[in-house]
């Protein structure tokens, strides 16, 4: 289509569909309605000749042509919002991912800036709701649990190892212990109505609890956190997990107890751009790595994929260092 000009509104559109899978989350993204995203993408679709999105109930996913073109439409916006920010003639703020305000990389994002006082706009919710390797078209960097290979163009780096810690009321058999053996929980149910959505969290569990024995509850509806806690409390015999640096709203009935033996940890990773040029985003890089702990598996316990993916960054860490 030689002289044909693109419509960068509409090549935004696309990424965001295609990053989000469906039109209404991608319409939210955006702050357009649903019908403007679709009609975006349908032109784009019409200036380039070829079918970008394929359309289905389980949401849109990118054609082989649309996986082609999406590289190089991340570039072009890229490239857009630069220009933009160097335009304006000031240094807008890294804006990151931190999945939720409650959450351990919120502590991880405060350390960061009591150090290096840099602006910053945190964004939530992320990456959590929907199991993926890449980052929204709209932030810097992002907090996920990442265990499969990234897109080529996406940094990948260990950030957090959270301890969980189990979660009962005073009733409850295991309260007035100060430590409990994960194998002590063999054959007792969790409850976590926050499972039945798949998500990184939900894939996590369903790794952790069949490793030891531990049958799951997620019959809801889930009412959110603060009813969660309500009725754990309330209950002799239900039982949950937490992550032990999450900010969980304080109730009288209920405790928290480390788990031990080992101790199973929850793995966030923070992903990037290598084409992202902000002058923030290698300070925080930098930060994350020199405060992570690394996994020590007499200790801790993560499922193996995740055991595996931490071997993969750190051995390209290692071929990157031989390079020079």
């Amino acid at each position: 289509m030689p002289g044909r000009e693109l419509d960068l509104g509409a090549v935004r559109a696309f990424v965001a569909v295609a990053e989000e899978r469906y039109f209404s989350e991608a319409a939210i993204r955006l702050d357009l309605s649903q019908q403007a995203v679709s009609k975006r993408v349908a032109k784009l679709e019409t200036d380039l000749g070829v079918r970008l999105l394929s359309r289905a109930r389980g949401g849109a996913e990118p054609t082989e042509d649309g996986e082609e073109f999406l590289k190089h439409a991340r570039a072009l916006i890229s490239l857009a919002n630069q220009a933009v920010e160097r335009l304006q003639g000031r240094r807008r703020p890294l804006r990151v991912d931190v999945l939720g305000t409650r959450l351990a990389t919120m502590e991880v994002v405060r350390a960061f800036h009591a150090d290096h006082d840099d602006e910053l706009e945190l964004v939530t919710p992320g990456l959590g709701a929907v199991r993926r390797a890449m980052l929204p078209e709209s932030v810097d960097a992002a907090f996920a649990r990442v265990n499969t290979a990234p897109d080529p163009g996406i940094g990948r780096t260990p950030a957090y190892l959270e301890p969980v810690n189990l979660l009962v009321g005073r009733r409850h058999p295991l309260a007035r212990r100060r430590k409990v053996a994960m194998a002590e929980l063999e054959g007792l149910t969790a409850w976590m109505p926050y499972n039945a959505r798949a998500g990184e969290w939900a894939e996590f569990w369903a790794e952790l609890c069949p490793a030891f024995g531990i049958l799951v509850d997620t019959d809801g509806p889930n009412f959110g956190l603060e009813h969660h806690i309500e009725v754990i409390g309330e209950s002799k015999d239900r039982l949950g997990f937490v992550g032990a640096k999450m900010h969980v709203p304080w109730h009288p009935d209920v405790v928290q107890i480390p788990l031990v033996d080992p101790t199973p940890v929850y793995p966030f990773s923070l992903l990037w751009r290598h084409d992202n040029r902000h002058p923030t985003l290698p300070l925080l890089i930098e930060h994350v790595r020199s405060a992570y702990r690394p996994f020590d598996p007499e200790q801790q316990w993560l499922p193996v994929s995740d055991r595996e993916a931490m071997t993969r960054v750190h051995d390209a860490r290692g071929a990157l260092g031989t390079e020079k």
